[in-house]
């Protein structure tokens, strides 16, 4: 599996992920703007999945909007995604010094993906909230 940081031009391809998963894509000003805010994983030249990290001015960070390529459907997706995870943790512990890392998740493959990664239930039931300015 290669990692590399997104750029520009990715935000229509995983723009078009969102959607193939009925998701309604984040806008681009919602996503981290950083060189080290998101990462993507490919294998052989495909892309697999991709996801976002924000830095706060704590020693936490928020994991986000991981996304996968609807098209992939190798035995490798699920290691794909964890790999993504780990790459996300490692960047926030070695880029920020962060101690402490945040998700809110819903999907049950996600949460067993974050599960496998070490990661471990804070609360349930929970509503995520949002106004636009």
């Amino acid at each position: 599996m290669e990692v590399r940081f997104l750029n520009e031009g990715d935000y229509d391809v995983l723009s078009s992920w969102w959607k193939d998963w009925r998701w309604t894509p984040p806008p681009r000003d919602f996503l981290p703007q950083d060189a080290t805010g998101g990462v993507m994983v490919s294998k052989d030249g495909i892309e697999i999945c991709a996801g976002f990290i924000y830095f706060t001015n704590s020693k936490t960070a928020i994991i986000e909007f991981i996304v996968s390529n609807f098209q992939y459907k190798n035995k490798d997706r699920k290691e794909a995604i964890e790999f993504l995870i780990n790459t996300l943790t490692e960047l926030a512990k070695e880029t920020n010094g962060c101690k402490y890392i945040y998700t809110s998740l819903k999907n049950d493959s996600l949460i067993n993906s974050f599960s496998a990664c070490g990661y471990h239930v804070g609360s349930t039931g929970c509503i995520e909230m949002i106004k636009t300015l």
